[in-house]
Formats: C-alpha cells, structure tokens, sequence
C-alpha cells in the first residue's frame, strides 16, 4: 500500500506582504504529477491546509480544484484531511457530507456528546469518528487515525500535554480493539517535545513556556506509523522511530531558508518504509549579508549587482527570488537604505527587508548568554524569558509555577486577539 503525506500548506500565506497563491499552484501542479505517477492508496493532509481561520476565495478555489483534480489523477486515491491550529475547524468540516462521496475525508472537529449516568454527567467523545479504514489495491488493510489539532478546552486537562497524550492512548488502544491486526497509520498535528524549530524568526506559532510541548518518547502502545504537521523543518520526531515530520510545502521565514520541502511516500508492507519526494519552490529565499567593516555603500551594491540579476523590461520572471538584505548599520545612513530599495527595485527579485546589523551585543539571561545581531533579535524574542529575567532582577527570586502559568495565559491571549 503506497500512501502519500503532507501537512502545511498555508494556502492564502502572505510573505512580506507578497501574495503567494501562485506558488501554492505550482506545487499542487508538482503534487498531482506526483499522484499520477505514484498512483498511491491514499494521501494523508495533517492540517494547517490554510494560513487563517477565514481564508480567501481564491485560496479555497485553489484547495478545491486540487481536491477534484486529484481525484482525476488517481481515480481509486482516497484523501484524508485533517485542521491545523491555523484552520478553522468548523469552515474545514462545513463541506464533509458532500466530500465524503468523493472519497475525501475531512476531520475538523473532535465530535462528542453529554452522556447523562445515574448521579452525574459528562462529555464522551467520539473516537470511532476519527478512525478511517482504508484497503489499497494490493488488498492490504489500514487504518488512519485522523486527529486534528487538539485544542485545550476538548482535552478539559489542565496539562495540556498530558492531556494530549491521553487522548492519543486511548484512541490507539480502541483502534486496536476494533480493528485487531491491522496497521495504524495515524496523522495529527502538534508541537513535539525536541522539535527542531527555528531559533531566530520562527513561524511556527509556539504558545510561549513550552506549554504546549508533547512528549512521545517511551509510548509503548504507539500507532505503527505517525505523519504530522506544525513544524516547518522535515525531521523525526525526538525520541522516536516511528513518528515524523514532513515539513511545510513552502519556506514561511527566511529562518527556513534551508529547509527542504515536498511529501513523504509511505510504503506499507511487512514493514513500513518512508520515502522522500522532494519538491523545490518556485522562488527561492536570498539572503545577502554585508557586514565586512571595509565595505562602502558603493561596494555593497557592486556586490549586489553580481549576485542578482537584472528584471528584463522592468517585470520579475518566473524565476525571481525573495530578498533580504543584511548590512552593516554604521555604514548606511536611512537616504541610502532608501537609495538602495530603488537599486534593487531594478533586480529579479522582490525585496523584503533591509536588515541593519547592529555591533554584537553578549545579554545575560536566565539561559546563559544570548548574542544580539540585529532589532529583529529582540523583537522575535520569547516575551515570557524577558518579563521572567525583569521579576528575577527586581525581587531577586524566580517566578514560581503558578505565576509563570497565568502571565503565559496572557500572553497567549494577547496573541490571539492580535491576529
């Protein structure tokens, strides 16, 4: 059985303010070459498929048009979908009676019901709604458990992360029950304990202390197989060997400029095998950095001039590259970053940023000495490490448990209503 996985789409990302849709198209047009090719059993979607709650028309068209083109390509493929913390779970689901006659499985909610016992009542979720058999054309048997991003007030645990591993172990351990001897393929989408995230300009949304953070290692009872989304860099998942990453479609920072992308091609047999498929983006993220002491401003845009080339009859082509410029702040007044900004407005490449470096600056933290490069070090920073290291310096003790806990509420809280 040869099942397809990905996660991260993020249709309807701006990047620097850039619209990005195009580039979402060629890779669902490198996708369905794929599928074609392939002709796999099944192709597994672990969430974040938009980049907001309320995505625009043209990114569902998007969506939509692969679904139905996918299903052309690979007439028996089976699609299972799953929302991500991006998603709104319940736009995902709206469509679900009608998709579900096309073979499309989409999983946006964590279904459950108020059961009423003799003295008191409670909540009983519906594990049997996120269990998917499928049989592929060698006749092999599996079934997916489609787990959607948990959100805190399904799992009613104070700990999140106990609460996540929880639920993920009596989902298995009932799959297992019910489908005796046959394979689980399990696809969810969360935030693993030693994930490799991006220190600088992550994108992920990382709910500040770690709070969110799941431990898998030393699940005994684990599914036989794990797909799953949130983290942007392709890895395994820490502490294990059966569970992975496959990485957004498309860099989201220039943090992820070296990330490589496409889908992972999972091959059920005797034993379960992962194959990558890796896809290139249609433009490339370009950092250039001068920040040699000797450099005037006339040799850094000669450098410039090397490294890009220029727009033929003032348009971009199809190969144009997304640009941040890294320079010395000493050596470029605000007249010549302005300057500057025209000079590339000349090149095959769309600018982003114009980053001053400023002089390496040593802070000590609760962590150990940190480096500052530039404002956006500062500004991407953990707010909860900073207010933490200010209450230490002013009472001379740490925060304790409780207090780190409400001030990460709030934080979070104030994140939410930003967006």
């Amino acid at each position: 059985m040869k099942i397809l996985a990905t996660s991260d789409w993020h249709l309807g990302n701006l990047f620097h303010g850039n619209e990005r849709l195009p580039e979402h198209k060629h890779f669902f047009s490198w996708l369905l070459q794929q599928i074609e090719a392939q002709q796999p059993d099944a192709l597994l979607v672990a969430g974040d498929i938009f980049d907001n709650g309320n995505p625009s028309a043209a990114a569902q068209a998007a969506y939509y048009e692969f679904l139905a083109k996918a299903m052309q390509a690979c007439g028996h493929i089976r699609i299972v979908v799953t929302a991500g913390n991006h998603d709104s779970a319940n736009r995902l689901e709206a469509p679900r009676a009608v998709l579900t006659c096309h073979q499309v499985e989409v999983r946006g909610n964590v279904h459950r019901q108020w059961v009423q016992w003799e003295d008191e009542g409670g909540w009983e979720t519906d594990y049997d709604d996120l269990m998917i058999p499928l049989t592929g054309q060698d006749g092999k048997e599996v079934v997916v458990l489609a787990v959607p991003y948990l959100r805190s007030d399904v799992l009613q645990e104070a700990n999140y992360s106990r609460g996540v591993n929880n639920f993920l172990g009596l989902l298995v351990a009932r799959a297992r029950e019910k489908y005796p001897g046959v394979r689980l393929i399990m696809m969810a989408h969360m935030y693993a304990k030693g994930a490799d995230i991006a220190t600088r300009d992550a994108s992920e949304r990382i709910v500040v202390g770690g709070q969110e953070e799941v431990n898998l290692e030393g699940w005994a009872e684990h599914p036989d197989y794990l797909t799953c989304g949130h983290i942007h860099k392709r890895q395994h998942i820490w502490g294990t060997n059966w569970a992975r990453y496959t990485g957004s479609v498309l860099p989201m920072s220039f943090a992820e400029a070296d990330y490589r992308h496409g889908v992972d091609l999972i091959n059920v047999d005797d034993k379960i095998e992962v194959e990558f498929l890796e896809y290139t983006p249609q433009h490339k993220l370009c950092i250039l950095t001068y920040d040699d002491e000797d450099l005037t401003f006339n040799k850094i845009k000669k450098r410039i001039n090397e490294a890009l080339a220029d727009r033929i009859d003032g348009k971009l082509d199809d190969n144009f590259v997304y640009l941040t410029v890294n320079v010395r702040q000493e050596r470029v007044n605000n007249d010549q970053v302005k300057e500057l900004e025209e000079f590339l407005g000349a090149k095959n490449a769309v600018l982003c940023k114009i980053q001053k470096i400023i002089p390496t600056l040593e802070i000590t933290t609760l962590d150990g000495e940190k480096k500052i490069h530039s404002v956006d070090d500062i500004l991407n920073r953990d707010p909860l490490d900073t207010i933490k290291e200010a209450f230490l310096i002013q009472h001379g003790m740490e925060m304790s448990e409780h207090q780190e806990q409400i001030l990460s509420d709030l934080l979070e809280s104030i994140r939410t209503e930003n967006e």
